[in-house]
């Protein structure tokens, strides 16, 4: 897919979008949680119409860590870090096909119980 024309006039091949999700004033318990992760995993694929290959890979660090989940994708990958000693998560969602944005701080305050978001969004692609 060409996108935007860089300076210069140099078109870009978009090879898609990145989404790095930073969601703090999480609930301890569900960062330590690998269902409660697996299910916001599910979410996502469901709702961006994903496909998943493989299983899935979760490590629990032993306390007070928490989870680190990889998720392969056709379409890429999903990651998530969790810090339940801070609140904290840090979640990447890569898709190679361009998708709308999710509501992050709907389905992190759902799953998680993020009180706050910070969503930065990433075009991915090389200049042709």
């Amino acid at each position: 897919m060409i996108g935007s024309s860089h300076a210069g006039g140099s078109p870009t091949l978009t090879t898609g979008q990145e989404w790095l999700v930073d969601a703090s004033g999480c609930t301890p318990e569900r960062l330590k949680d690998a269902a409660s992760l697996a299910a916001l995993f599910e979410e996502f694929i469901v709702l961006l119409e994903l496909k998943v290959v493989g299983q899935p890979q979760w490590h629990v660090f032993p306390e007070p860590g928490g989870i680190t989940g990889l998720t392969l994708l056709a379409e890429s990958h999903l990651t998530i870090h969790t810090f339940p000693e801070h609140g904290f998560a840090a979640l990447n969602v890569y898709c190679c096909r361009t998708r709308a944005r999710p509501d992050f701080e709907s389905l992190l305050a759902r799953h998680l119980g993020a009180a706050s978001c910070h969503v930065r969004e990433l075009k991915r692609g090389v200049t042709a």
